[in-house]
């Protein structure tokens, strides 16, 4: 079920921080005995038998993830002869605080600025690996940030024959989380450009703010396209790859303005309630793709180097449960191959953009 919240203020709630006490609370009462050591660096940390905590974002927290989370955490485990516990989340704070305080030892498929404010709370914070290009590289390790509408009313945001963002004014807005990149930061960005001349800031886009009549947060990148597929939002952001299960290309070009996407029969919940119901994308902005992070507080240089040797492998560049091909009937993985080989690495600095 996706639960739709409208927030007034981005002062975290107490249920939030009691979440946060009772993951840490929880990973420190924790031990296990290590897996079958095969590799050498399992061997020279073999007096270390607590897990290795794998925190992700409310996006890969549903059960649609559940084979996908499962490999990772195997091959974490295959990497460093411990055991792997994942930790799913319903707010990305908490994934944000887990991997900041140490609760979490890994958290997979963050965004640029969940991974940034990490960083700042906690320097030791820093990039494991990211997920390539098409052709194994990062000079096009893009994702793309979309503003979208009902098809059914994407003639009010043409301007000319042309989707514009010219009339959100006074619209219902849905965002996904104050963290997200390509769901808040990145769109927010690109209205407050694209409305130079009101002078515009971020707190005007926010519930209290003058600009949306209303602002809802679908805590999730799914959660901000139910909100727009109920009729809760008019307008909402999201990015095109946590949605890729559920939608098919019906007009135009992919991951272009004025692109219309359809839900997909037999697409899970909730987006069954929504089969065959169509929206527009009327903005649409190329964002760098998002860093697995690492807290090194509870590993070893050996095994970081272990698991990114591993994760950066032809092995794991093949895992049809990690990098997909959209072209066989049923496929689902959490990488379409179409858009990225594999995963490498990069540094900390790669996100200066961002900062």
């Amino acid at each position: 079920m996706v639960i739709i919240m409208k927030k007034q203020t981005f002062i975290r709630t107490a249920a939030s921080l009691l979440l946060i006490a009772a993951i840490a609370t929880g990973l420190a009462s924790c031990s296990s005995t290590p897996a079958s050591q095969s590799s050498s660096t399992a061997e020279t940390n073999e007096q270390n038998t607590s897990p290795i905590n794998i925190v992700w974002y409310p996006n890969e927290s549903s059960n649609t993830h559940d084979d996908i989370r499962a490999e990772v955490g195997r091959l974490v485990e295959q990497a460093t002869g411990r055991k792997a516990v994942n930790l799913t989340t319903t707010d990305y704070t908490i994934a944000i605080q887990s991997i900041a305080s140490g609760s979490a030892d890994i958290a997979f498929a963050m965004g640029a600025v969940g991974y940034i404010e990490a960083k700042n709370r906690n320097p030791q914070v820093d990039v494991l690996f990211v997920n390539s290009d098409k052709n194994g590289s990062l000079d096009e390790a893009k994702y793309f940030s979309w503003i979208c509408v009902p098809k059914a009313n994407a003639d009010e945001y043409k301007a000319g024959s042309d989707y514009s963002i010219d009339n959100i004014k006074g619209k219902k807005m849905s965002f996904v989380s104050n963290s997200s990149t390509s769901g808040f930061r990145v769109p927010t960005s690109s209205i407050i450009a694209h409305f130079a001349s009101d002078a515009l800031t971020e707190d005007d886009l926010l519930p209290d703010g003058s600009f949306f009549s209303e602002v809802y947060f679908g805590q999730s990148h799914q959660g901000s396209a139910i909100n727009l597929l109920t009729g809760n939002a008019d307008i909402a952001a999201y990015c095109d790859i946590e949605l890729q299960s559920y939608i098919q290309l019906k007009e135009g070009t992919e991951n272009t303005v004025g692109a219309v996407y359809e839900i997909i029969n037999g697409a899970d919940a909730p987006f069954d309630q929504h089969a065959g119901e169509e929206f527009v994308v009327i903005a649409c902005t190329p964002v760098f793709n998002g860093p697995n992070a690492y807290n090194p507080q509870n590993l070893s240089a050996d095994e970081i180097k272990a698991i990114q040797d591993l994760f950066t492998s032809a092995e794991v560049a093949s895992n049809e449960l990690l990098f997909y091909d959209a072209d066989v009937e049923g496929a689902f993985g959490l990488y379409k191959k179409s858009s990225s080989y594999g995963y490498v690495l990069t540094t900390d600095s790669w996100y200066d953009a961002y900062r």
